[in-house]
């Protein structure tokens, strides 16, 4: 199989920001840009990760990538790896070290109204009680 498998990275990012940075909270988003990103190439999306303020060396981080699991790391935008990173450059580095390649799918974030946001609000603090999102 030549498929290239790739791990988006999302920014788990508290539902407190959602009036500020609603894209940053919208993990669903993100992925969703970062599958369309995938899918676009042909490539085979693997793995969804979500991180906020990990560090570049952590082991969760690389875990698939030793494993062989995953060739390319892809986040939505910048804003949204330097959000799940505690080192941008940092993370970067790692990768060309181990001959991973970090992609970006340079999302625009969506335009988030009051509905949209209320979406999101209500995905995100009732999952407890069986709400799916849909």
């Amino acid at each position: 199989m030549n498929d290239v498998r790739v791990a988006a990275i999302a920014s788990l990012t508290p539902l407190e920001e959602l009036d500020s940075e609603p894209f940053l909270v919208d993990t669903r988003g993100q992925h969703a840009a970062c599958a369309r990103w995938a899918d676009e190439r042909g490539y085979v999306l693997v793995r969804r990760l979500l991180f906020y303020g990990v560090r570049p060396d952590h082991d969760e981080l690389w875990a698939d990538v030793e494993s062989g699991e995953v060739d390319v790391f892809v986040a939505a935008n910048e804003h949204v790896l330097a959000r799940a990173l505690t080192s941008v450059p940092g993370f970067r580095a790692e990768c060309a070290r181990r001959g991973v390649r970090v992609e970006t799918a340079d999302a625009a974030p969506p335009r988030y109204d009051a509905a949209a946001r209320a979406a999101v609000h209500r995905r995100l603090s009732m999952p407890t009680a069986g709400y799916d999102g849909t």
